[in-house]
């Protein structure tokens, strides 16, 4: 099953520069894992539920200016929300099997695509 998310997902860089942000330098941060975390859980809830996942993450950037390294790091709201959505009862490596990363690039429809299948 694939749910696609519109938009990109914050970079390490972002992440880094919330956190630094603000008299609590972590209420930034927080915030901001809550949103992107609370939209992947939004889309995840047509999804059915799993005993044990192996997801592939494609992320569909608007050029190539970003570092794999750096985009992939959105990999953390993405299985925070598929366990807030119940798709997967937790995202440790008991439920979670494989996650496989691709990149490309749509300038005209910056997406996240994630694909899950049940893993043997």
């Amino acid at each position: 099953m694939t749910i696609e998310i519109p938009g990109r997902m914050p970079g390490m860089n972002e992440i880094v520069k919330a956190a630094k942000k603000g008299k609590s330098r972590y209420q930034p941060y927080s915030q901001m894992k809550t949103q992107y975390t609370e939209l992947v859980a939004w889309y995840a809830k047509k999804l059915p539920a799993y005993g044990k996942a192996d997801i592939e993450i494609v992320w569909y950037e608007p050029n190539r200016r970003r570092d794999i390294d750096n985009i992939s790091c959105g990999a953390k709201f993405i299985l925070d929300g598929l366990v807030m959505g119940g798709v997967i009862k937790d995202d440790s490596q008991k439920y979670v099997r494989s996650i496989k990363h691709n990149f490309a690039v749509d300038k005209d429809n910056p997406r996240v695509e994630i694909n899950i299948e049940e893993a043997l």
